[in-house]
């Protein structure tokens, strides 16, 4: 039940209405006394009329919605890849921002922090490529949906989604966090990397694994084909080590 635009009158006779400025963001709910509210969407004020008498409040705006490309794409006209932008975005308060805002600016830090961090970001720079061309971002939206239409995206524990998905024919590829490293900041304790043994040695499909070269891996995964490789983990590609 969502609608491109929307028009909102309010009775204001009592001048109890405080009056929005252009650009505020306003959710919209429809219900009756007794009944659950039904959300109809997040809009944008885009005009505010006082008419009357009686005095009568009229917000007019247009959708405010993460499903909507266009007006997300709008959001980095004549933007640059700057490191002051960089700090004015980090320093936005979230709850100020409509969903595309929110959208364009989780975008933005992402792109432009360094070592792709999600927390404690810093602005990163690379001279051997040039920064992210921002007026690019639909065509590289569609490539990435390209890639991934024809596949599922599942939302599932690990553990579950691999023995849904096992069948005589399946290549299960597994990347679990390198085991005693940091900066994954997630919970992955070593009772998932037996249970992850225990599933490689009873399932039907074949399966790979990506992991770090460590004695208690080694124990887990013992009677396994391994093969190590040396690689670089850091992004300052400074040190190397096994995996």
């Amino acid at each position: 039940m969502e609608s491109d635009d929307f028009e909102l009158r309010i009775d204001d006779r009592d001048n109890a209405v405080t009056l929005p400025n252009r650009g505020a963001s306003i959710e919209v709910f429809l219900g009756y006394n007794g009944s659950a509210l039904i959300r109809l969407g997040r809009y944008t004020v885009d005009e505010v009329e006082l008419s009357g008498p009686p005095d009568t409040l009229v917000i007019r705006g247009k959708v405010s919605d993460k499903n909507h490309l266009e007006g997300f794409v709008r959001q980095f006209k004549w933007a640059l890849s700057s490191r002051q932008i960089f700090e004015w975005q980090k320093m936005t308060r979230p709850e100020t921002l409509t969903d595309i805002q929110l959208a364009a600016r989780f975008f933005y830090l992402q792109h432009h922090a360094f070592g792709g961090k999600v927390s404690g970001q810093s602005f990163g720079t690379a001279t051997p490529a040039p920064a992210i061309n921002l007026l690019r971002i639909e065509e590289n939206l569609s490539a990435a949906w390209q890639r991934l239409s024809g596949t599922y995206v599942e939302n599932l524990p690990w553990l579950e989604c691999a023995e849904r998905y096992d069948r005589p024919h399946s290549f299960h590829y597994m990347d679990p966090p390198y085991w005693q490293t940091a900066g994954y900041g997630v919970d992955f304790p070593f009772e998932n990397y037996e249970r992850m043994a225990d599933f490689m040695r009873r399932c039907k499909g074949k399966v790979m694994v990506s992991i770090n070269v460590h004695p208690d891996i080694q124990r887990v995964l013992e009677g396994f084909h391994f093969e190590t490789t040396e690689i670089r983990y850091t992004t300052t590609n400074q040190r190397q080590g096994k995996a």
